[in-house]
């Protein structure tokens, strides 16, 4: 992983993350297999960027680096690495800055035997969030080092809650067509969990907005398309029943929500107001 420092015509002179900033270079030719027709939609300054060491010239001092030799299965690779990396060595800093320790030494004492152990020591420092006896039990770590220690790795590494949404519009027209609804959207909220619960709330008919908050991103998507799956099932049972999704699951940010936040209220000044209007009629 490199940092780009500079770009001239020769190619971009960049910085090895990973080996003490030192500096290598990208040549022209190496930055991408196609013909190129501005170096600056390829590469831009500051920006990271995956490649391979094709020369090293120890008497000059050149590194000669590639970008287009490296597959896009490598960059997905070797980025999740370097994030693992960037993280253990937070963590690590952190410790040594608290307890007045030097880098190197929590390494040695922490780090590289977790390497060693668990091929790297950010998965280690993970299972030690549920795991901590069976992580660090045969290492002869101080007190105050693995205090501090525990304490970092649960405030960067414990898992976040993230909020996931879907959308839908439920309708059905046959004579039941109420009780049918009901009964679908309880049956989309029985599929709830423990772990993931399932919230259906009426945005204005026939809107719905389904809700889980959980830890576990990837299960929450899943549960909430079985719980469509399980709506739509009983909402087609009758003839007049429809099912519409507005949105797929997916994790929502706090703008998604603040819109959806502002419809609700929209829709509730227009109801208020046309209730208003029925009054004013009936007087």
């Amino acid at each position: 992983m490199v940092q780009v420092k500079q770009i001239q015509e020769m190619g971009a002179y960049v910085k090895l993350l990973e080996y003490d900033n030192i500096e290598g270079m990208i040549l022209l030719s190496e930055l991408s297999r196609r013909r190129i027709r501005s170096i600056q939609k390829l590469i831009r300054v500051g920006r990271n960027e995956v490649v391979v060491v094709m020369r090293v010239d120890k008497e000059k001092g050149y590194i000669d680096l590639s970008k287009r030799r490296v597959s896009p299965e490598d960059v997905i690779k070797c980025e999740e690495r370097y994030n693992k990396s960037k993280t253990v060595h937070t963590i690590v800093r952190h410790v040594a800055e608290k307890t007045g320790k030097e880098m190197d030494e929590i390494m040695e004492l922490v780090a590289w035997p977790l390497y060693k152990k668990y091929g790297h020591a950010f998965e280690a420092f993970k299972l030690s969030i549920s795991e901590p006896e069976t992580v660090f039990a045969d290492m002869n770590i101080p007190e105050d080092i693995y205090s501090e220690l525990r304490v970092n790795i649960a405030r960067r590494l414990t898992p976040q809650p993230v909020k996931v949404r879907a959308d839908i519009e439920v309708t059905n027209f046959s004579y039941n067509g109420i009780l049918t609804i009901q009964e679908a959207l309880a049956a989309g909220e029985s599929l709830s969990t423990e772990e993931i619960p399932i919230k259906i709330r009426l945005v204005a008919p026939p809107l719905y907005v389904m809700v889980t908050n959980t830890t576990d991103k990837q299960g929450a998507i899943e549960r909430l398309e079985q719980a469509i799956e399980k709506i739509g099932e009983v909402i087609k049972r009758e003839d007049g029943g429809f099912l519409n999704v507005k949105m797929k699951p997916k994790a929502v940010s706090e703008t998604d929500d603040l819109e959806l936040a502002a419809l609700m209220d929209r829709v509730a000044r227009e109801n208020k107001e046309v209730s208003g209007d029925e009054d004013s009629d009936g007087e």
